[in-house]
């Protein structure tokens, strides 16, 4: 329904996806929504200090909702660890506790990543044993805030970011001023 009633549709990460992939979406955004305006951007992924990651094994710390609600496989993390030269990714779930290895079981598709689900008191101090007791030579912090700030972490860690990087003229900025100017 939400696609339906757009005005405008903006297809994201065109950068790693396949270009038939990306005109597949258009056509059936089209086909679904022919007055939309149909725009494209990338998620071009920033790291902190990309020279540590080379040859490391590393554990790879997601946003949780992204690997289980959002059904997606991986995320910046992993783009981050295979662009960069890791090792090798460590598998933290027989290190997991409390309710990491509960998300483990709802979501098996979450594989060798650890999902942060919440910052909350319990979530974090989870978060952090499961961390600790995970041998690694990097941890790759791929989450929206910077982990470091709830979790202790005595590991060395390098911090993934993404920004939204427009691809498409016009850009969203002068396709929602047209719109909104239309009433």
């Amino acid at each position: 329904a939400n696609l339906r009633m757009a005005d405008v549709v903006v297809i994201n990460k065109v950068d790693t996806a396949r270009p038939e992939d990306v005109e597949a979406v258009k056509a059936s955004v089209t086909a679904l929504n022919p007055r939309a305006t149909v725009g494209e951007a990338a998620s071009p992924i920033f790291v902190d200090d990309p020279a540590a990651i080379l040859d490391k094994k590393v554990l790879v710390v997601e946003d949780g909702p992204t690997l289980t609600h959002g059904g997606m496989s991986y995320g910046a993390g992993v783009v981050a660890a295979q662009r960069f030269g890791a090792k090798d990714i460590v598998d933290p779930r027989p290190y997991a506790v409390g309710s990491i290895i509960d998300t483990y079981r709802k979501y098996p598709g979450t594989g060798a990543l650890l999902p942060a689900m919440g910052y909350g008191d319990k979530q974090t101090q989870e978060l952090g044993e499961t961390i600790a007791a995970t041998p690694c030579d990097l941890v790759i912090i791929a989450t929206p805030i910077d982990l470091r700030r709830v979790v202790k972490i005595d590991k060395p860690c390098v911090r993934v970011r993404y920004e939204l990087e427009e691809r498409s003229y016009p850009d969203l900025a002068a396709v929602l001023k047209s719109r909104l100017a239309k009433g």
